[in-house]
């Protein structure tokens, strides 16, 4: 076992100490009134309505996401927490952020008085079952406050005040006992589960007065999960009692879960303090990560240094000092948001579990990383790490190479926990690999080896359809659900892998993928003008409708999968033919939704058949650009950031999905967005703001510059990049990269191209 270590490991980037120094914003006076940028995150926006976001306490890229439960199943508490709840059952170490399918919540806590409330019956949930929450306490909103790495709020009828921070490796809970109690109770809950969640075992090790260890295994849509753990106690239980369940299964082992209970007698203004770290590989693990993190019950210092953490982060990007506070918060929560997510996986010592369920080790420093959403992200969240997170993206892009080659050589779709979820379409982690490459980001130890771990991966049995992809060049779709979706996803993906050639210098790889990536000509239907669902024999579907939502397109329709075919644009004018693209994009804006369809839980946000709330036309605002009406643009955007983002708790008109949504307003008010981040270039568009500055890691600043904005001046007339006049609509990451200022000169006449 590991010596345990007095005092923990210290670290802050040669970065945060230059820009704690120079923003005024991001660090807390004694006598200073002025907030930090972590407390203008507001984690309570997305909470309520469809953005399924967790509440508590993490730190940038973190670990553990420790946050309230309701304790309640469905659709909106896939993140454990909704917000028109009114009660808890627990807090636990881990979450998702905003993606549509509901796991974790492991190594759960509950302080209460005995008796705890049982809760009884509740009413019938979105699955049609009567739902039941067991021991909870109540709250109200009055009680709750939260900010970057902090949350608290006061349990009822306990009178309990919970107060929550983290390091990377670990959850600290702060428990203040505002009333005197002979009978407070901590309980440790490793045997409830939720959603998706099934627990498949658990245990529960006492090994001092203050020292538990144990895990939680389950299985749901991360399948076979293991989450170890190592709890210490600033104060010893007057008693402890282990409650082991066991549960018949058909054909196996009974199943044995755990339950603890904590008892203590305090008195009025008694605090506990828990430590909690986590890891994905042994008790070992979760014991080193306490020691190398832990502050000796120090829970005030435990919450600066988190808070220390995201005012870096944060400070990134700096808005002015004019930009109204409901404003700023919206931004700053979104720029949080981009970063609580992928999720660190390795141990502070740089072991981690891999694909192949075997225990690795980084012996580089480097970290290991999890939770890659990859259909969404690809969009736009990685193309803004390359910007000011080019550290972390470095590393979650070896994770993904790493996770690939002890996945039989598949390259992660939906990953998290060592477990490859299948969730979603394509190969996407292959285009997010291939634009880190190209912006010089990530250098392959072994660019042949990578390329072959591409070509596997495209073009595997794993992927639903590929074979015939690759015989018939598109997916038939009397063969394949999700058909149409699947070619013109493939489609992309094959593009980066042929970009990643030609890097390379393979030119033959590179032109049998280029020609892999035009197979989506093969479901354009010139009569109707959409892509479509075509069978094995090369007949198109009958009864198309291009408002319909069917198993022919994933979560969307043709008119949302118009458009995506962002590798090659020249391509799709040429089908639409290029006086047409004005008019297919107004025609996609302003189109209804027919009464006889009905629109499914993803399509939020619509403005036409532009569905905001959901991927898949994320860049198609942009495409205005290319159509030579940047106008259309900058009023699209505007609406968008104004009225789809707001700092309320249902300030989300979509699922977050791990940072995509964030990533996206973060982007488009700067004023740019990656149409097709394997080219390097961000589409211009009119900025939210007068002026934004990006800190970038070179310690260069890259200013945006907005001088004459106001509601109707929101035109741009012209643009200047370092004094120079820019005569195109893009910026390139180089560019960006190497610092300096970007100015727009607006009008409020649309109409102006000026490039």
């Amino acid at each position: 076992m590991k010596q345990i270590k007095l005092f923990p490991t210290l670290y802050i980037s040669i970065l945060g100490l230059f820009l704690l120094s120079t923003i005024p914003s991001c660090k807390r006076g004694a006598d200073s009134t002025q907030k930090t940028l972590a407390e203008y995150v507001d984690p309570f926006i997305g909470t309520d309505w469809v953005g399924n976001v967790y509440l508590g306490a993490t730190v940038p890229f973190g670990m553990v996401q420790l946050s309230p439960d309701n304790g309640l199943p469905g659709w909106d508490r896939i993140a454990g927490y909704f917000y028109p709840d009114s009660t808890i059952a627990g807090f636990s170490h881990t979450h998702l952020s905003g993606t549509g399918a509901g796991d974790m919540y492991d190594i759960s806590f509950l302080p209460v008085l005995l008796p705890a409330l049982e809760g009884g019956t509740f009413p019938i949930n979105e699955e049609g079952e009567q739902a039941t929450l067991g021991k909870h306490a109540r709250f109200r909103h009055s009680t709750e406050e939260a900010h970057a790495g902090y949350y608290a709020v006061t349990l009822e009828p306990y009178d309990i005040r919970v107060e929550l921070t983290a390091t990377p490796h670990m959850g600290i809970q702060q428990y203040t006992f505002q009333k005197a109690s002979d009978s407070a109770c901590v309980i440790l809950d490793l045997h409830r589960a939720m959603n998706w969640d099934q627990t498949t075992g658990s245990d529960i090790e006492q090994m001092s007065e203050i020292f538990l260890q144990g895990y939680r295994k389950s299985t749901g849509w991360a399948r076979d999960q293991e989450v170890y753990f190592s709890t210490h106690l600033s104060r010893q239980p007057d008693s402890i009692f282990i409650q082991r369940i066991s549960e018949d299964q058909a054909g196996k082992s009974p199943k044995q879960t755990v339950i603890a209970y904590l008892y203590y007698k305090v008195k009025a203004g008694d605090k506990l303090v828990i430590e909690t770290a986590l890891s994905g590989t042994s008790v070992e693990g979760a014991l080193a990560n306490w020691s190398d993190e832990t502050k000796e019950f120090d829970f005030g210092k435990y919450r600066e240094r988190a808070e220390e953490r995201w005012n870096e982060r944060l400070g990134r990007i700096t808005l002015p000092s004019d930009v109204a506070d409901s404003l700023r918060t919206t931004f700053y929560t979104a720029l949080y948001r981009a970063q609580v997510c992928p999720t660190l996986y390795s141990n502070t010592e740089g072991t981690y579990l891999g694909a192949d369920r075997r225990v690795h080790l980084r012996k580089d420093g480097t970290s290991t990383y999890s939770t890659f959403s990859l259909w969404d992200t690809y969009r736009a969240a990685h193309p803004l790490y390359n910007l000011i997170a080019t550290k972390e993206n470095r590393d979650m892009v070896q994770s993904m190479i790493d996770f690939g080659e002890q996945n039989s050589g598949y390259l992660p779709v939906w990953n998290m926990y060592a477990s490859e979820t299948n969730m979603m379409i394509g190969y996407h982690s292959v285009p997010v690999i291939v634009d880190a490459v190209l912006k010089g980001v990530y250098r392959p130890k072994d660019p042949q080896a990578l390329l072959d771990l591409f070509r596997f991966t495209s073009e595997g049995p794993l992927h639903k359809g590929l074979d015939d992809y690759s015989s018939l060049g598109y997916v038939p779709a009397d063969r394949h659900d999700e058909s149409v979706s699947k070619t013109l996803e493939y489609a992309y993906d094959d593009a980066a892998i042929a970009e990643y050639a030609r890097w390379m210098g393979k030119t033959e790889e590179a032109e049998v993928y280029a020609r892999r990536a035009k197979s989506y000509l093969n479901l354009w239907d010139a009569k109707t003008g959409f892509f479509r669902p075509k069978d094995s024999k090369g007949a198109w579907l009958p009864n198309f409708n291009p408002f319909a939502y069917t198993e022919h397109f994933t979560e969307s329709n043709a008119y949302q999968y118009l458009f995506s075919v962002q590798h090659d644009l020249s391509g799709l004018v040429s089908l639409m033919g290029e006086e047409n693209l004005s008019k297919r994009l107004d025609e996609f804006f302003a189109s209804p939704t027919p009464q006889s369809v009905k629109l499914p839980i993803f399509s939020t946000g619509m403005i036409g058949q532009y569905a905001h709330g959901n991927e898949p036309a994320h860049h198609v605002i942009f495409l205005y650009n290319l159509a030579r009406e940047p106008w259309k643009t900058a009023d699209l955007t505007h609406q968008v950031l104004t009225t789809l983002y707001s700092h309320r708790p249902d300030g989300l008109c979509g699922n977050e999905d791990c940072g995509q949504m964030s990533a996206w307003y973060i982007l488009a008010s700067m004023g740019m967005y990656p149409v097709d981040p394997l080219t390097s270039r961000y589409e211009l568009t009119t900025p939210l703001f007068r002026e934004v500055t990006l800190h970038l890691e070179s310690f260069k600043t890259f200013t945006i510059s907005a001088p004459g904005l106001s509601e109707t001046k929101r035109y741009i007339r012209s643009v200047r990049l370092n004094g120079e006049p820019l005569h195109r609509s893009y910026i390139t990451y180089k560019e960006i990269m190497r610092g300096g200022t970007l100015e727009f000169e607006l009008t409020d006449q649309r109409g102006v191209i000026w490039y």
